[in-house]
């Protein structure tokens, strides 16, 4: 029988607010996080609309030396991971720090470090580049930078999967638990790319709206009118630990990870599967691991950027999975608040399934008003709904046809 692995802590930095209460107030309340973008002139570019960060200030939670060497998904990383080891009361001086893991999510890493320092090479020479660009830039330094500002020396991984990533990194988190390589881990994802490089890049495949007269209706998951996703930035981070560790130093307890998908596609760098074969075998895969039927599962948080054609496949996707029971199943996307955070989405998304479980609410899917045939299921549109969630699922698929699904649970004391 493998270990039960539970979430004992949790931290967040979004564009719908800083901290668990904000976040969560905003997301029931229908608040969306897009606006113009303000981190550079979005002038000339298709799409000038993005879901920022506002407020963050890195030397609220860092150094003046230390945010100067630290890309800004670097800092949410670390600001996130804070919030999340004070919010499981984790004593860091009485755990064994080798037994201590940290394992995240991110797709891209420094891309605001690397266009900077493009420029410095370009205008100034090779002899300007800053001796921090790499370590500022490769993506696996959000993960580095928690476990150096902790001192945690248990495993220390990123996985680099697209708009997976942090759905990976949970899954991967949690079989590194139940193998007996950690005691606690620090999981989740992290992500800063509205950049002008980040945002052109994706406008110019086209995926991304252009609603750009109103961004707070421009991310519009599921809706027949929907034009493409909204970038979006941030980290979401959670403490997970064994039953045992947990129980044992007395820790409050939002829920368990109790299942973990993965597949891939491997049919097309962008598109997804015409079938939604690869997301449905994700999700089969995380129920079985979890050992729970489908008609037990109450809520799942959808992938849903958006996107034409992803939210249709994933709507085929659940129907082959649920059968019958799909339509009857609510079905919510919150980037339609917090946008695309790409690496950090599932990462966050992981949070409002344990928020979903312990409120009693449902977070809606907004900007939806008009029906698509091809997207016929329960999106709970517009408005919060008051549910009992017991069993919670949580999609993520990524470019490159990755697929992650994780399956949350109330915790029930079996010991």
């Amino acid at each position: 029988m493998q270990k039960r692995i539970v979430a004992t802590g949790m931290g967040v930095i979004s564009p719908v607010g800083i901290g668990i209460e904000p976040f969560w107030s905003a997301l029931t309340a229908g608040v969306s996080g897009i606006k113009r973008i303000t981190n550079f002139d979005p002038s000339g570019f298709a799409t000038q609309i993005a879901a920022e960060v506002k407020g963050f200030n890195p030397h609220d939670y860092l150094d003046k030396k230390e945010a100067r060497r630290m890309d800004r998904f670097t800092q949410f990383a670390v600001a996130a991971s804070k919030m999340a080891i004070e919010d499981a009361g984790l004593d860091l001086g009485q755990l064994d720090k080798n037994r201590v893991g940290v394992v995240l999510g991110c797709g891209i890493g420094g891309l605001s470090t690397m266009e900077e320092q493009t420029r410095v090479l370009v205008e100034k020479g090779p002899g300007r580049i800053s001796p921090f660009l790499v370590p500022m830039m490769i993506a696996n330094m959000g993960a580095g930078q928690v476990a150096i500002a902790f001192g945690l020396r248990g495993p220390n991984i990123t996985t680099v999967t697209a708009c997976a990533s942090s759905t990976n990194a949970i899954g991967d988190a949690i079989k590194l638990l139940q193998r007996g390589q950690a005691d606690v881990v620090i999981s989740g994802g992290t992500e800063a790319p509205i950049t002008p490089l980040g945002v052109g890049g994706f406008a110019s495949m086209k995926a991304m709206s252009t609603r750009n007269d109103a961004p707070e209706e421009a991310s519009r998951p599921f809706d027949a009118d929907r034009d493409g996703f909204i970038i979006g930035e941030g980290s979401a981070i959670l403490v997970l630990e064994t039953e045992e560790h947990a129980l044992k130093r007395g820790a409050r307890i939002y829920g368990e990870v109790a299942g973990y998908g993965t597949t891939c596609d491997a049919f097309h760098i962008t598109a997804p599967d015409p079938e939604g074969a690869g997301a449905a075998a994700s999700m089969r895969m995380a129920l079985e691991d979890a050992g729970i039927a489908p008609e037990q599962v109450d809520y799942i948080n959808a992938h849903g950027t958006s996107t034409p054609l992803n939210d249709k496949l994933e709507t085929i996707a659940i129907k082959t999975i649920f059968g019958e029971s799909a339509g009857k199943i609510p079905v919510s996307s919150t980037k339609s608040m917090t946008g695309h955070m790409l690496g950090a989405a599932g990462g966050i998304e992981a949070l409002v399934c344990f928020l979903a479980i312990n409120r009693g609410i449902i977070p809606p899917t907004i900007n939806y008003h008009t029906p698509d045939p091809d997207c016929d299921l329960d999106y709970v549109p517009n408005k919060a709904r008051e549910a009992r969630v017991n069993i919670a699922m949580s999609n993520s698929f990524g470019f490159g046809g990755h697929n992650a699904t994780l399956i949350f649970s109330s915790y029930n004391k079996k010991l």
